[in-house]
């Protein structure tokens, strides 16, 4: 992502210097700066409340070049701004104020009046937008401690036809006010939780609350920070609040843990907002007329975020894909769609390929390697289709004793059965040693009566204790309809750990007798951990045996997992750090936080990789790669297994395609795979 602001580092000072000295202003000479909003075209508008007590000179500027230039003027003391699309949502003594960013003669219009609100408004405080729903959030400060109120406001109605309203908002409502909320304040900074939660600071207590929008219910998770003012999210699940009274800028690292200390020496922290780099949070400070950028990072557990000087490269640029024509029988060009990477364990090195649509490929690990061989055909029972992406030949995974037993077990989508998947035990032929005979075929397991098409998952992998781990996403679906990922009476939303070198109780396969469940009521034994959504990709690490998973979100965030026995994720009630739905909880023993969050600014579909222990790259031993589908980015994430937090999280090279898969050759090396109409499909990292 361009960096369209300068970035004022601060990691090289220590941390208590850092929360004494102020970093260097972004701008100054500013007339009572009061809130911040950066556009991702680089702009960043700031509210100027101009004299005090002075109506008329207050005003929107732009920051440029450290200089603030004019956008809106004639307001009277404005203060908090938000942006959504083409909105610039601003609140002063008239009400609550909309400006097109984007127009030719920008001016401010009054949406909702200050007379309007349930109770008149004493001294409106800030405004944020749900940049899905485009519904409105705002404080109003109330007057010495009384009278203050967190207002809803709904997004337009739809015109019924051309010219027919639709342009002024739907319904205002109180969420929070002394009668809801005792001992409230002075509501000040707000900001949402996800859709179906906000956030508010209280400046005249310290406190930080969480309002769940379904019942208006209100939760404490967050005191301590004098004067507390603004509040902004960082792209990884970090929360930073301002201290107006103190001068001093705060951060939650993760949910439930305390406000560290970021910054100090300000005047009076006003408002904050992300810069459209992600990495710094800017201050208004009202007092000494600045807007100061802070690097976005917690004093003494920072995270790298330099690129590393890697690039990535076609790996086996010369092979042949045998039977495989880009241009099909019809003539419509029929991609490659290579979705596993992976090894026999048998000491033959050699690298197998399975394909979405259901061959599965082997060639020699050798960058200079031509020829590939069909060791599994079945796309006669395989289904496929572009429409339906997600399903397919999804999961493939060579017994850990291949050598010995010849067993290799497949994730796929059966072609003549509707919204149903199987794991099955193939065989090598004993008529051709070299492939697996079709016919062999062994279901193990079958996941039926599936509503939706969508979310299956579909990584297999062996673990170091032997056995078969197999993930299905949740069903299908947005918000998990059917509430499968905290029904441990279905293996819906599940990592399951089988035993498929024994068979029970009627079943193609046995349970482990140290399985987490095994033995309690109305709980599938099968299942290892639950409350997923649709892990895509799974690998365990081959070092230290951790199970790591990448979890494609749904509204906001991506998040990074390392699986534990009997762990709960939290689906559909959490969404990575974060409450989700009308039922969302807040985080709590019972449930396991993911190691890494990302925003959808930053990606919005995560393709989970591996733990890389090859040779041939040492500096990135340990390190988890991934990626991003939707926008094609790469990174390598380290994590501190003593410290329990993420110490790196470093981009690789952009390679500009989107990745669906990772894979590890016998030797510990990563590739990812790309869907490809060329043939070169599998990409490595190189210096």
């Amino acid at each position: 992502m361009t960096r369209y602001l300068s970035l004022l580092l601060l990691l090289g000072a220590p941390a208590g210097a850092r929360a004494a000295e102020p970093p260097k202003p972004l701008a100054s000479g500013l007339a009572h700066p009061q809130s911040i909003a950066a556009a991702q075209d680089g702009r960043v508008f700031v509210s100027l409340a101009g004299e005090p007590g002075k109506d008329g000179d207050g005003s929107v500027a732009v920051i440029k070049d450290g200089k603030a230039t004019p956008f809106v003027t004639g307001l009277n003391d404005p203060k908090g701004l938000a942006l959504f699309r083409n909105w610039l949502y601003v609140v002063d003594k008239a009400g609550l104020l909309r400006v097109n960013v984007f127009g030719k003669d920008p001016k401010a219009e009054v949406y909702v009046p200050a007379d309007k609100f349930p109770v008149a408004a004493k001294a409106l405080a800030d405004v944020v937008a749900d940049p899905e729903s485009g519904t409105v959030f705002v404080t109003d400060a109330g007057a010495n401690g009384s009278g203050g109120a967190l207002y809803r406001v709904a997004p337009p109605a739809a015109p019924k036809g051309p010219g027919q309203g639709g342009r002024g908002p739907g319904t205002v409502d109180v969420l929070v006010d002394a009668t809801k909320l005792k001992g409230l304040h002075t509501p000040g900074g707000v900001a949402m939780d996800g859709a179906s939660h906000v956030l508010f600071t209280d400046a005249g207590t310290g406190k930080v609350y969480r309002v769940k929008l379904a019942d208006r219910t209100s939760d404490l998770i967050a005191e301590g920070v004098d004067g507390a003012s603004g509040l902004a999210w960082d792209y990884y699940g970090r929360l930073f609040v301002s201290g107006g009274a103190s001068g001093k800028l705060f951060v939650i690292p993760r949910p439930g843990e305390k406000p560290v200390p970021v910054a100090g020496g300000l005047k009076s922290a006003g408002d904050l907002c992300l810069d459209a780099s992600g990495a710094n949070v800017l201050v208004a400070d009202a007092t000494a007329g600045t807007v100061t950028a802070v690097a976005a990072q917690v004093p003494g557990a920072e995270v790298d975020f330099s690129p590393l000087p890697l690039k990535t490269e076609v790996a086996f640029p010369d092979l042949k894909w045998e039977g495989w024509d880009a241009e099909g029988a019809t003539g419509r060009v029929v991609p490659l769609r290579p979705l596993v990477l992976t090894h026999a364990g048998d000491g033959s090195n050699r690298v197998f390929v399975a394909t979405q649509q259901g061959v599965v490929y082997t060639f020699a690990n050798d960058q200079k390697a031509t020829e590939t061989n069909v060791v599994l055909d079945i796309r006669d029972r395989v289904k496929y289709n572009d429409n339906t992406n997600e399903e397919g030949l999804l999961g493939l995974a060579f017994h850990p004793k291949f050598k010995e037993k010849g067993e290799v077990f497949i994730f796929y989508t059966p072609k003549k059965e509707n919204k149903v998947n199987v794991v099955s035990r193939f065989r090598v032929s004993k008529a051709d040693p070299t492939k697996l005979d079709p016919a062999s075929e062994e279901q193990v397991l079958r996941y039926e009566n599936k509503l939706f098409w969508n979310h299956d998952g579909g990584t297999i992998c062996f673990g170091p204790d032997g056995f078969l781990y197999v993930i299905h996403g949740d069903g299908g679906m947005g918000g998990d309809p059917q509430e499968n990922g905290q029904n441990l009476n279905t293996l819906y939303g599940k990592i399951l750990r089988l035993d498929v070198d024994q068979k029970a109780d009627g079943k193609n396969y046995a349970v482990p007798k140290d399985n987490p469940f095994v033995g309690k009521n109305d709980t599938r034994p099968e299942i290892w951990a639950y409350g997923v959504r649709n892990i895509w990709r799974m690998s365990f690490d081959r070092k230290t045996g951790r199970l790591w998973a990448g979890e494609v979100g749904q509204n906001l965030y991506e998040e990074i997992n390392i699986i534990e026995k009997g762990g709960n994720y939290g689906w559909n009630l959490r969404e990575s750090f974060h409450p989700f739905g009308p039922k969302g909880v807040r985080e709590n023993k019972g449930m396991i936080d993911p190691v890494w969050e990302y925003h959808h600014d930053v990606g919005k579909s995560i393709t989970g990789g591996g733990v890389y222990r090859g040779k041939a790259l040492p500096e990135l031993d340990g390190h988890y790669l991934y990626a991003d589908y939707v926008t094609s980015r790469l990174w390598a994430l380290k994590y501190d297994e003593g410290a329990k937090r993420v110490t790196a999280n470093r981009p690789i090279k952009d390679p500009q395609r989107p990745v669906v898969s990772f894979g590890e050759d016998e030797n510990g090396e990563i590739y990812f795979l790309t869907v490809t109409n060329t043939g070169k499909g599998i990409y490595r990292f190189t210096k």
